[in-house]
């Protein structure tokens, strides 16, 4: 049998300093750890962070910073700004990473698949021709060829160029 070791995945597993109780959405902008949280960009309405427990390399969410359940409450400058970020996202990505298509959208409500299903939140993810393999077929495990430290660093440079 073949071991696939990944020792830098104990910090999704076993975080040393995890998350406040609440709504991550929340708590996490008005932390002022932008580092830490991974907090990419803040505009005047939303904020882009990338996922912590990402489907792809790259994955990052918008979110507004008003703690609301559905995109049918926002007001429409909320949502210009999250589509102004989602532009955004796409831009910071494509110089970075040079993906071949993306997956956008939202997840609303818990039966929909939203994991905080109270705060609404865009999802960008980066996608690759060829990359499916059997690992989460088989293992149900997904291999994350770069590590979200690494990923933050250069999407934050990315957003400073094309913000120009």
């Amino acid at each position: 049998m073949e071991q696939l070791w990944a020792p830098w995945r104990m910090a999704y597993i076993t975080p040393e300093n995890p998350p406040p109780p609440g709504c991550i959405f929340c708590t996490q902008p008005a932390a002022q750890r932008d580092e830490e949280y991974h907090i990419l960009y803040r505009g005047v309405y939303c904020y882009m962070m990338l996922n912590r427990y990402p489907y792809n390399s790259g994955h990052l969410m918008i979110a507004p910073y008003r703690h609301i359940d559905s995109i049918e409450k926002l007001d429409a400058a909320t949502l210009a700004d999250l589509m102004a970020q989602a532009q955004l996202a796409l831009r910071a990505i494509r110089l970075t990473m040079n993906p071949h298509g993306f997956n956008m959208g939202i997840n609303e409500g818990k039966v929909a698949g939203a994991g905080f299903a109270e705060h609404v939140h865009y999802h960008v993810v980066p996608r690759w021709n060829g990359d499916t393999n059997f690992m989460p077929v088989i293992a149900d495990t997904k291999v994350l060829p770069e590590h979200l430290d690494n990923v933050y660093r250069q999407f934050k440079d990315a957003i400073e160029k094309v913000k120009g």
